[in-house]
């Protein structure tokens, strides 16, 4: 009786907890879709503004309102996806915007000062995604020696269980097992 009602408390908890992910899924869905809907319409509002502008301050002036909203959806994309690939390809197109902006900032200079402005520009922009690339490196290699020393940890604790038999060794290894996530 008492394993029969503690399944049934399980299977309802599970439930609740399978509930509860889904409500922050749909909430982190909703708040992402917002995000994107804001950028558009406050693009298309910016953008607007710029069209009472001339000549290459109406061009930058565009490019810093697309650079902001790509801005504001990398990032909403990266905090709903929440992974490393999705805040490394955020930070690349997010200096890939920058860079249009300043690129664009360098069309109203002359000579060797629009030189070393488009220099500066690809500069920074070769910077920002090269430290996103990097990174992306170093998050990748700690999860991959996060799993190597879970394995090993593993492998020791199945290693003690070994000593036991019977009854004790199973618990043992059930223990590690749901410990270390095998």
């Amino acid at each position: 009786m008492n394993k029969l009602l503690t399944t049934i408390l399980m299977s309802i908890a599970g439930i609740g907890f399978a509930t509860a992910s889904n409500a922050a899924t749909s909430e982190q869905k909703a708040s992402y879709e917002a995000a994107i809907k804001k950028a558009d319409a406050d693009y298309k509002v910016t953008s607007e503004k710029c069209d009472s502008l001339k000549d290459n301050a109406k061009d930058v002036c565009k490019k810093e309102a697309k650079a902001e909203r790509t801005h504001t959806k990398s990032e909403a994309k990266a905090e709903y996806k929440h992974t490393v690939s999705a805040q490394t390809t955020a930070r690349k197109d997010i200096a890939k915007a920058d860079y249009k902006v300043a690129e664009k900032k360098c069309d109203s200079l002359k000579g060797n000062e629009k030189d070393v402005c488009e220099k500066e520009a690809k500069a920074k922009k070769i910077t920002a995604v090269s430290n996103a690339k990097a990174d992306k490196k170093i998050a990748d290699a700690r999860a991959d020696a996060h799993e190597d020393k879970g394995d090993a940890e593993y492998k020791l604790a199945k290693e003690k269980c070994d000593a036991l038999s019977g009854a004790a060794k199973d618990n043992c290894i059930a223990s590690a097992k749901s410990k270390f996530g095998k």
